[in-house]
């Protein structure tokens, strides 16, 4: 497996304290969220793809619901093309985290009923972008993330 790198760089994030716990603003849900090891990895691919990729806000979704077999789940980030269609699936996990097989196979879950063309686990340290060609039942791993379309 070939892993994208990322080097994230010092993103400008705002955080506070509310009731004793931490939190960092999310610049696409326009709130302030629990800062968890999770959520850390997530708002740093956010400022990666915007920032670093030019990827239009307005193009991405946080934590997307759909059913999967008939059981309600929770995607970390979807990003849509420019004709709203779902064009990647990134999931997103904490540092302590190592992507196994397991964790491919939940975003590939995830992904059975959007069929998007892109599929990308990270936890920070090591992040996997795949092409899909449901044509031939096959998967290719990326060395970069796509341009979008």
């Amino acid at each position: 497996m070939k892993a994208v790198p990322i080097i994230f760089k010092e993103y400008i994030f705002r955080f506070r304290k509310r009731s004793g716990k931490d939190e960092i603003f999310d610049i696409l849900r326009k709130k302030f969220v629990a800062f968890t090891p999770e959520e850390k990895i997530r708002q740093q691919l956010i400022h990666y793809l915007i920032f670093d990729l030019q990827y239009p806000k307005g193009l991405i979704g946080i934590e997307k619901g759909l059913n999967v077999n008939g059981n309600p789940r929770r995607m970390d980030m979807v990003v849509y093309d420019r004709g709203g269609s779902a064009f990647m699936i990134l999931e997103c996990k904490a540092p302590s985290v190592n992507i196994t097989q397991e964790v491919f196979d939940q975003a590939a879950m995830y992904n059975l009923t959007l069929k998007v063309p892109y599929l990308a686990v990270s936890n920070g340290a090591i992040t996997f972008c795949c092409k899909i060609y449901w044509e031939d039942k096959e998967f290719e791993f990326l060395s970069e993330f796509p341009k979008i379309n």
